[in-house]
Order: structure tokens, then sequence, then C-alpha cells
């Protein structure tokens, strides 16, 4: 079952008709109409298809899923896809929902491909700036892209943060590696979802502001521009983020190398200095006389040795910030 408005005049008339009344209220050329779809088939889409002029190759991208954001033009209306995103915190995953719109002078028509898009949240928009009803499709087409928009945007403001805690722990004097490689990644692999959904959006809005789509007019056109601004910003910071999580990750390469670095320069310099008492003792052992054979002169000679060898190799690797 669709969901379904109509305005004229820039004022609410009626909400939740059946579809099949469509052609009624677009015989009044004040009217502007929206119908949502979840899910539809081809045959669901059918009944307006006739009635809006849609082209058969837009009505398949509408129903197919993993289309990539873009704004086509056909003869009678654009098409339109986007995908609203959301981040989980916890785990640092991206989700995100498929929207496809049919775009015309009168009539917009949103199809999700789930029902994890929040269709309220754009309602919501459009009661909250009914002032700007007057708009027609433009209306529409700028809250539904302002919601989408506003995702994208706080997608990022949060990998912004949790960017921002994985640095401050690479830095931590106790480091759980195989936690920061397994959060690390994550990230990296939202971003570049992340990003595959966010970059296009800056042709999609650029075009619909272009006049000769006579959608968005000069009371829409400065909101549109906001939302422009809104989709430059996103992707200037998913791009920065992306190179910012993989410099997080060379360093933390770095850091885990110079830890080993200094642990075998720290493992060496004892070795070379356990190496002295090995071989002077290791001399003092052996079945045939010494300097010092069978004489108490002897044992405490080699002790001082060892000492005085021991204490020179400790004394040289301490200077040179080796223990």
């Amino acid at each position: 079952m669709a969901r379904t408005r109509v305005y004229r005049h820039g004022v609410l008339e009626a909400e939740n008709f059946p579809a099949a009344e469509l052609s009624d209220h677009l015989q009044d050329p004040a009217a502007v109409v929206w119908l949502d779809f979840v899910k539809p088939t081809e045959a669901d889409l059918a009944t307006i298809s006739e009635e809006l002029g849609l082209h058969r190759l837009a009505v398949e991208d509408a129903v197919h899923e993993h289309q990539r954001p873009k704004l086509d033009r056909y003869e009678t209306h654009a098409f339109l896809t986007a995908y609203a995103v959301r981040l989980d915190t916890a785990t640092g995953v991206l989700t995100d929902s498929e929207l496809a719109a049919f775009l015309t002078d009168r009539a917009l028509v949103t199809v999700r491909k789930d029902e994890h898009f929040d269709i309220e949240a754009v309602v919501q928009r459009w009661d909250a700036s009914a002032d700007l009803a007057k708009g027609g499709t433009g209306f529409l087409v700028h809250g539904l892209l302002d919601y989408i928009v506003d995702t994208h945007f706080d997608a990022v403001q949060a990998m912004d943060d949790q960017i921002e805690s994985l640095e401050d722990g690479v830095f931590a004097e106790h480091v759980d590696h195989t936690d920061m490689q397994r959060r690390s990644l994550r990230l990296r692999k939202s971003l570049v979802s992340l990003r595959r959904v966010v970059l296009p959006m800056r042709e999609v809005v650029n075009s619909l502001m272009r006049r000769d789509h006579h959608l968005v007019d000069e009371t829409l056109m400065p909101y549109f521009q906001d939302v422009y601004d809104h989709v430059l910003r996103a992707s200037e910071w998913t791009e920065s983020l992306r190179d910012l999580v993989t410099t997080i990750r060379e360093t933390q390469l770095s850091l885990q190398g110079n830890r080993l670095n200094l642990i075998m320069k720290k493992v060496t310099s004892w070795a070379a200095i356990i190496a002295v008492p090995t071989a002077i003792t290791g001399f003092y052992g052996q079945n045939v006389p010494y300097p010092g054979f069978e004489r108490p002169w002897g044992f405490w000679l080699s002790t001082a040795v060892i000492l005085a060898l021991s204490g020179a190799l400790y004394a040289m690797f301490k200077r040179r910030d080796w223990l």
C-alpha cells in the first residue's frame, strides 16, 4: 500500500488516499502529489507508470537494488537514486538504505528498497517548512535530499569521533594491537562504503540546481545551495578521514616496529653482558692448569674481571640508550 499526499497552492490538502486516485488529483494543474512505495514490484509501479509517463528503464532501476547514486534525465521525468546511511558507533559498521525517486513537474514518487529508510523524518521536514510548499516538486525533493545528506554528515561526524579515539589509543602506554587493527580496518571499510554514496551526491545536487531542469525556483535556490554545501563538506571530510585512517595504521605499524627494535636492543645488550661471565667461567672451567689454578686469588681475579667487564658493557649500553 502506497503512502500519499497532495498539495494544492502550497497547502497540504489530503494524504493517505489510494494510489488509484492519482490521475484525479493530477487533473488540477495546481496539485502536486507525493507517493511512497516500499519494496514494490514492476507490477505495483505499473499503475502510476502510464499515468506519469515513466520510462521502463527507470522503472527497472527503481525495482532492482544496489544502484549507484545518480540522476538520470528522461523525456517526461528525472530518476534519482540515493542512500541514507547510519553508523553503529559500537561496532563501527556502516549500514545504508537505498531510495529511488521519480521526479516530474507535479509529482514525486519515492521507492524505498527496505523499511529502514526513515521516511517519517522526511515528512517532518516537509511539515516544518510548510511555507516553502509553493515550490511544488522542488520543495518535496529538497526535504528528501536534506534528510539524506544530513545522514551522510552525521555518519562522517561519528566516524571522526571514532577515528579520534583510535588516534589517542595508538599512543597509549598499553595498547591492544589486535583490537586496534580490527577497529581501524572496520572504520576503513565503512569509510570506503560511505565515500561510494557521498561523492556522487555532488553531481546529483548540482544537476538538480541547473535552471534547465525547471525544478528549483528562486525561492528554493538558497535552500538547495545549502544542501550542496553540506554535500561538499561531507565529501571533503570523508576524503580527509580516509587519509587519516591510513596514516593512523601506518603510524601504528611504525610504533610497533620501533618497540620491537627497542626490545631487540635490550635483549642483545643483556645477552652481550651475560656472555662475559659465561666466557670467563667457561675458561676457568677447563680441566688444565691456568693462572691462579687451585689458588684463592684465581677465583677472586676471575670474579673481578667478570664484574669489571660486565659493568663496563652495562655503562656503555646505558649511555647509548640501549638499556
